[in-house]
């Protein structure tokens, strides 16, 4: 029986957030170029998503490009930005397709125009689709999204649009990148780490973990089903006792 057979359709997380780990190394391991790595991993990206549309997720974020990321050697990174022009663009018709709407999050301003164009475009046009929502992380620091939340709401503060007795939990979420955006129930990680990674912080206060010891290459829609059949065989308490939460 396959994984997907066992899934229990009403019990699904609605957002699952994935950090695609292990590209660099799953072309080392082969002799080759970490851009390898990187090409390979556009193929475990369109499973994921297609995975995902199919069981019939609503949020899909993808943690793609950290801030962080741009430290890395130039060759890559300008590897990394023309691979994902060329991702955007040929995926473009599949999204349509498979009726999946694409949204972004992070410091898009840095990114090159020409990312930013492409990305704007697929963004505008599958804006009308209403099936699973992928959600592209790009130039994305958890870090940087919270302090610029902070920044936001001390400016209307001190233009006295905001007093400081309005400020709770669900205006600040209204300040974040992922506004309207629910948290997410699942977050997987791949290549054996155990890191966050500076990665939705606010977001995941309560989200279940699951760590997968294959690279991001090896990433497929079997693969997915198994993290979501782990997470479904888990009790969800939010800091009740499990009495509290089976007599719901």
């Amino acid at each position: 029986m396959l994984s997907t057979d066992k899934i229990i359709k009403d019990r699904l997380p609605k957002h699952i957030a994935i950090i695609m780990d292990g590209n660099g190394r799953w072309a080392k391991a082969r002799g080759e170029h970490r851009i390898v790595g990187h090409q390979n991993g556009v193929e475990a990206v369109r499973q994921t998503v297609e995975g995902a549309a199919e069981l019939g997720i609503s949020y899909l974020t993808l943690y793609a490009f950290s801030t962080e990321n741009w430290n890395r050697p130039q060759d890559e990174v300008l590897s990394l930005m023309s691979l994902l022009v060329d991702a955007i663009d040929h995926e473009t018709p599949t999204l349509m397709k498979n009726n999946v709407r694409l949204k972004a999050i992070g410091d898009l301003g840095t990114l090159p125009d020409e990312v930013r164009l492409k990305l704007d475009g697929t963004i505008q046009k599958t804006e009308v689709n209403t099936g699973l929502t992928l959600v592209l992380a790009l130039s994305y620091s958890a870090r940087w999204e919270i302090v610029d939340a902070v920044k936001q709401i001390a400016l209307k503060t001190k233009n006295g649009e905001l007093s400081v007795e309005e400020i709770d939990s669900s205006l600040f979420e209204n300040y974040l990148t992922t506004k309207g955006i629910p948290d997410p129930e699942l977050v997987i990680r791949t290549s054996g780490e155990y890191r966050i990674s500076n990665f939705l912080l606010w977001q995941i206060a309560y989200s279940e973990f699951y760590f997968a010891e294959l690279f991001w290459p090896d990433f497929n829609k079997e693969e997915l089903c198994k993290a979501i059949l782990d997470y479904q065989n888990r009790e969800r308490r939010f800091g009740k006792i499990s009495e509290q939460v089976n007599n719901k």
